[in-house]
C-alpha cells in the first residue's frame, strides 16, 4: 500500500530523541495509539473531525443556517483553532517537520485548517473544510484495524498490477462505444424529430447503454435501433464483469499468507512486517 493511505507517512521524521522530555510525551500522546492516553486523544480527535464536518454540512442547509448561523460560526472557529494547534504540535514534536508537512496526512491536516482562515480574505472557500473527512482515515490506526489495513494493501496492489489491463479494457470499450454510436447515428439520424443529431450525441447514447445506466434522455424510434440498443445493453452486462475479474485475479496474486505482524515501525509507523523482520520494509529503521 502506498504511503499516502497510511497515518505512518507523517511519522517519517521519527520520534524525538529526548525520551524523557515534554516533546517525547506529546509525541506519544499524538502519534502512539497503543497507549491509553494516545488512544484517548485520537478518539477525541476523530469525534472532533466528525462534528466539524457535520457543522460545515449544516451550514449549507438554508433553514438551519438562518436559525443557528451564529452558533455554527462559533463552532467552526473552535474546531479550526483546535486543529491548528494540533497541526503545530505535530510539527513541533517530529524530528523532521518537513517530512510530516509534505506527507499525505500533513497536507490534509493543513488543508483542513486553511478554508476558515481564507474566508477572512475570500468568500465561498469555507465549504472546502469538508476535506477534514479524509482525516478519518486515522481510524485504521486508532482502532488497530490491521486486518483492514492489510485488506487495503491487497486492494491497492491489485489495482496497481491491473493498471495496464484496465487501460487496454477502457480503450476497447471506448472503441466499441464509438462504433456502436456511429451505427446508431446512421440508423436513427435520418428519422423525423430524431434525438440522434450528431455522432457525439449517438456515442453518448451508446456509452449510457453499454454501461446499463439508461438515463432515458435519448430514445430510439426504429426497430433496428431498438435491436442494436438491446445488444449494447446485453453486451454491457458481460463487459462489466471483465474489470472485476481482472482486479480480482490481481488481488488474489497479491494476497499473502497471514504471516505478518501488527507491530509498527518506530521510525515511520508502517504495519504489516513479517514475523522475523529485523528492519522496516519502508524506511529501513531497525525494528524493536
Amino acid at each position: 500500500m502506498s504511503n499516502e493511505l497510511k497515518e505512518p507517512a507523517e511519522l517519517k521524521g521519527q520520534e524525538p530523541k529526548d525520551h524523557k522530555g515534554l516533546r517525547h510525551k506529546i509525541w506519544e500522546l499524538i502519534f502512539e495509539a497503543e497507549t491509553p492516553a494516545g488512544k484517548w486523544f485520537d478518539v477525541v480527535l476523530l469525534w472532533a473531525i466528525f462534528f466539524s464536518v457535520l457543522a460545515v454540512m449544516l451550514e449549507t442547509v438554508a433553514p438551519f443556517q438562518a436559525q443557528h448561523g451564529k452558533m455554527l460560526t462559533i463552532v467552526e472557529w473552535f474546531f479550526t483553532i483546535f486543529f491548528t494547534i494540533e497541526y503545530l504540535m505535530r510539527l513541533w514534536v517530529t524530528r523532521k517537520p518537513l517530512k510530516y508537512a509534505t506527507s499525505f496526512f500533513g497536507i490534509i491536516d493543513l488543508l483542513s485548517c486553511l478554508p476558515t482562515y481564507l474566508t477572512l480574505l475570500f468568500t465561498g472557500t469555507h465549504g472546502f473544510a469538508v476535506i477534514r473527512i479524509l482525516r478519518l482515515l486515522r481510524i485504521f490506526r486508532v482502532l488497530k484495524m490491521v486486518h483492514h489495513v492489510r485488506g487495503a494493501q491487497v486492494i491497492a496492489t491489485g489495482l496497481r498490477k491491473s493498471k495496464a489491463k484496465i487501460t487496454v479494457f477502457f480503450f476497447a470499450v471506448l472503441v466499441f462505444s464509438v462504433i456502436a454510436g456511429t451505427l446508431m447515428y446512421f440508423v436513427e439520424g435520418n428519422e423525423p424529430h430524431t434525438q440522434f443529431t450528431s455522432i457525439p450525441v449517438s456515442i453518448y447514447y451508446a456509452i449510457v447503454s453499454v454501461t446499463t445506466v439508461g438515463y432515458g434522455d435519448i430514445t430510439v424510434t426504429t426497430d433496428l435501433g431498438k435491436f442494436l440498443t438491446t445488444l449494447m445493453i446485453l453486451g454491457g452486462y458481460a463487459i462489466i464483469a471483465v474489470p472485476t475479474g481482472i482486479v480480482s485475479s490481481a488481488m488474489v496474486q497479491a494476497e499473502n499468507p497471514s504471516d505478518d505482524t501488527s507491530d509498527a515501525c518506530p521510525g515511520c509507523g508502517v504495519h504489516g512486517h513479517l514475523a522475523d523482520a529485523k528492519f522496516c520494509r519502508k524506511c529501513g529503521e531497525k525494528l524493536d
